[in-house]
């Protein structure tokens, strides 16, 4: 992934404590994410253990995708508190990079889901001040200036402040931390 100045799409909304077992159960991780058809199939079962109470809040369970789709129609996830916790698994980014998803919003994430999304340069993790997952709706058609760290609703017209990406906005650019490590010297391959 090379970071991009904009995105835009449609937004899928989970609550808080979203755990890496939920985003990509433990049954799935047989497949292998070096082969690309191996690897579409974490896009299929990502998201599969969501329960509905924690899926697309306030209004109740909405599907992440059908059964038969390796893709999703979303591009953002918009995640509560402690995105991505449980278990370190490294699986759960690649799921949500397979079904999709660009950037994921949350009010704050698991440390190794955080390092694991820009060490593989599989998702844009944005932190949010505000409590986006009650203000932001499933479906919602959303447009993101990377820049600035400005997430526009366009469904709502509203605008929100996210944290700025900081120093991990150049391992995102480079396509992850091992291109970046080369990039800026460390790695002589």
């Amino acid at each position: 992934m090379t970071l991009p100045a904009n995105v835009s799409g449609k937004a899928y909304v989970l609550g808080d404590n979203v755990d890496t077992d939920q985003i990509i159960p433990a049954q799935y991780l047989t497949f292998n994410p070096a082969i690309p058809e191996e690897y579409r199939q974490f896009g299929k079962y990502a998201l599969s253990s969501v329960p509905p109470a924690q899926a697309g809040l306030p209004k109740g369970h909405i599907p992440f995708h059908t059964e038969d789709e390796f893709v999703s129609p979303y591009t953002f996830i918009i995640g509560g508190k402690n995105f991505g916790c449980g278990s370190s698994r490294e699986h759960a980014p690649i799921a949500l990079d397979a079904a999709g998803i660009k950037v994921v919003v949350a009010e704050f994430f698991a440390r190794i889901f955080y390092r694991n999304s820009v060490n593989g340069g599989y998702l844009i993790p944005f932190e949010c001040a505000q409590r986006l997952c009650e203000r932001v709706c499933t479906g919602d058609d959303l447009e993101l200036d990377v820049a600035s760290a400005q997430l526009h609703n366009r469904t709502t017209g509203e605008t929100y402040a996210l944290k700025p990406l900081g120093e991990v906005a150049p391992i995102l650019e480079a396509g992850g931390i091992f291109p970046y490590a080369e990039k800026v010297g460390m790695l002589n391959r």
